[in-house]
C-alpha cells in the first residue's frame, strides 16, 4: 500500500475554539481519533487554547511527537522471524524450473544487517546488459516484504511465462528486494524505514540503495543506438498488495512514527494499479487492468470517486508522481511502469489468485507492448 492522506478532525471545545496546530510542535492539538486506544477528551473549562493530549493509538513512542531511535529500537525489538527466505525464495530460485540456457541467477548484493542469512539476487536473461535490439523489462518484488504475493508471484512468471518472452525482451526479475522484511513480514526494513520512499540515487536505504546500482549498471553496459528504436522501451513492474492490516498495523505505525494522529484506513476491495502521474500511458495501465481481471476483480473507487484517496483515473487506476515519491516503479525512468496492488484478503481469494493476479499483471504489461511494436512495424513497412 502506498498510504493515503492523513485525516484529521478539529474538535471545538464549548466556550472557546481550539485552533489546529503542528503535532510536532509545543503548541496544543486535539484530533479525534475513534479507533484509538485512548479516547479523545476535552477540557470543560472555558480556559483559552486547552486542548487534550494527543491520543495513542500505537504501543511506541510519545503521541504526537516523532520517534526516537529508542522508538526504532523498541519498534525492532518487537518484530520477530515469521518464516525463512531462504527456503521460500532462494531454494525455488535455484532448484525449479528456471530455464538456465535463458537465464542466468546473480547476485548484486546483500543486506549488512545479516549479509550471509540476506543476499539479494536477480534472475536476468543473458542477454540482459547487452545491445541486442530488444525493449528490457524490469520485474521487482518484496520492496515491502509483508506483501507475500509480490514475492511468489514474480517466482511463480520466472517458473512459468518468463521463457516465453526471452526472445522480445531483456528481462531481470528481483523477486524478493527486502528479505529481512520478507522473513519478519514487516513493511520496513530493520532499521524502521520504509524501502518503496527511497528510490533514489543515494537513498537512504540498502535495500534501494542495491536495485538503484543494479540497473545503473546495466544501464552503462549497454551500447545505446539511435538506429535501434525499440531498445529504449522499458518496462517496469513492481508488485505489491493492499492488506487489512495495513489499516490495523503498518499505517498506524507509520503515523505514529511520524508523530502525526491517525484515524483509519480505507482498504480497497480489489485489484489497482498505481501509475506515474507525469504524462501517463493510460492505455498501458488500462491493458494490465483487464489482464489481471482474468484472476480476480478490480478495487471500485469509492463515493468520492478515489482509491486510497487518490482519484481513479481509468477503472482500477491512480496516478501518483513516483519519482518525487521515491516509489521502487521511478527507478528506471521507463516509460511503461507501474506499480500494482493486490487485495489478498478479498472474500474468496486464495494465495493461488493473489499469485496468478501478479503473473497477469505481467504478462498484460509485456503483450501491450508486443502489440504496439507489431503495429509499429507494420507502419514502418507499408
Amino acid at each position: 500500500l502506498l498510504g493515503v492522506s492523513n485525516i484529521i478532525v478539529i474538535v471545538f471545545v464549548e466556550c472557546s475554539i481550539v485552533a489546529m496546530g503542528n503535532p510536532t510542535s509545543d503548541e496544543p492539538t486535539v484530533v479525534a481519533t475513534p479507533n484509538s486506544d485512548t479516547p479523545s477528551t476535552t477540557s470543560n473549562t472555558c480556559e483559552p487554547n486547552s486542548a487534550a493530549p494527543p491520543p495513542r493509538f500505537y504501543p511506541i513512542g510519545t503521541p504526537g511527537q516523532p520517534w526516537t531511535p529508542s522508538d526504532c529500537d523498541e519498534w525492532k525489538a518487537r518484530t520477530s522471524l515469521q518464516r525463512s527466505y531462504r527456503h521460500e525464495v532462494l531454494d525455488r530460485l535455484h532448484r525449479d524450473s528456471i530455464d538456465e540456457s535463458l537465464f542466468d541467477i546473480v547476485r548484486y548484493g546483500q543486506l549488512s544487517c545479516d549479509p550471509d542469512r540476506y543476499p539479494l539476487y536477480a534472475v536476468q536473461t543473458k542477454d540482459w546488459t547487452s545491445s541486442v535490439d530488444k525493449p528490457r523489462l524490469l520485474v521487482t518484488g518484496g520492496v515491502h516484504g509483508y506483501e507475500t504475493s509480490g514475492v511468489q508471484g514474480a517466482i511463480r512468471f520466472l517458473q512459468t511465462e518468463a521463457k516465453n518472452y526471452a526472445d522480445r525482451f531483456r528481462m531481470s526479475v528481483m523477486p524478493c528486494v527486502s528479505p529481512w522484511a520478507y522473513e519478519h513480514v514487516q513493511r520496513w526494513n530493520a532499521e524502521a524505514m520504509d524501502p518503496n520512499r527511497s528510490f533514489r540515487w543515494g537513498g537512504p536505504t540498502e535495500e534501494a540503495e542495491a536495485v538503484t546500482k543494479y540497473w545503473k549498471a546495466a544501464e552503462e553496459k549497454t551500447t545505446s543506438s539511435e538506429s535501434h528504436r525499440f531498445s529504449s522501451r522499458i518496462i517496469h513492474v513492481d508488485l505489491h498488495e493492499t492488506t487489512d492490516t495495513d489499516a490495523t498495523e503498518f499505517m498506524p505505525a507509520k503515523h505514529a512514527k511520524a508523530g502525526l494522529p491517525y484515524e483509519t484506513e480505507t482498504i480497497p476491495d480489489g485489484f489497482y494499479l498505481v501509475g506515474d502521474s507525469l504524462d501517463p500511458p493510460l492505455d498501458f495501465l488500462s491493458a494490465v487492468i483487464e489482464a489481471v481481471k482474468e484472476v480476480t476483480h478490480i478495487a471500485p473507487p469509492d463515493e468520492k470517486g478515489t482509491i486510497i484517496d487518490e482519484p481513479a483515473v481509468r477503472e482500477g487506476v491512480i496516478l501518483v508522481p513516483t519519482k518525487e515519491l521515491g516509489l521502487c516503479c521511478s527507478v528506471t525512468g521507463g516509460r511503461y511502469v507501474a506499480t500494482t496492488e493486490v487485495y489478498p484478503d478479498s472474500e474468496g481469494m486464495t494465495r493461488e489468485d493473489c499469485d496468478l493476479a501478479q503473473v497477469k499483471a505481467v504478462v498484460g504489461a509485456l503483450e501491450f507492448v508486443i502489440a504496439k511494436m507489431d503495429v509499429e512495424k507494420k507502419e514502418k513497412h507499408g
